[in-house]
């Protein structure tokens, strides 16, 4: 059974950074996959954030490129979302999602994915 726990959210102040952690069990990283940060704030609809695939092949939501980093650690099943120069727009719950569905990864924006985590809350300040 798929597990992801996110971990790392937290209150900054505009212009700040922070790293959110996502850790996965359950799936073997071996095989095609991908893992995702999606993001959803009070009274919006959530919103995909960035994505990457087993192959490390990285993809990011429009708001947020330039700034945000989505990268793997520990054999693969760590996902880390590095995010610098926040804005007070940033502030969501975010949430981490994995699937091992080339067809869903591909239309990942669509928040179609499998699994999911239970979010971490991530508030920036003006």
């Amino acid at each position: 059974q798929v597990q992801l726990v996110e971990s790392g959210g937290g209150s900054v102040q505009a212009g700040g950074s922070l790293r959110l952690s996502c850790e996965a069990s359950g799936f073997t990283a071996s095989t095609y996959y991908c893992m995702a940060w999606f993001r959803q704030a009070p009274g919006k609809e959530r919103e995909g954030v960035a994505r990457i695939n087993n192959i490390g092949t990285t993809l990011y939501g429009n708001s947020v490129k330039g700034r945000f980093t989505i990268s793997r650690e520990n054999t693969k099943s760590t996902l880390i979302l590095q995010m610098n120069s926040l804005k007070p727009e940033d502030t969501a719950m975010y949430y981490c999602a994995l699937d091992t569905s080339a067809a869903r990864c591909i239309r990942w924006l669509n928040g179609d994915l499998t699994h999911w985590g239970r979010g971490t809350q991530v508030t920036v300040s003006s």
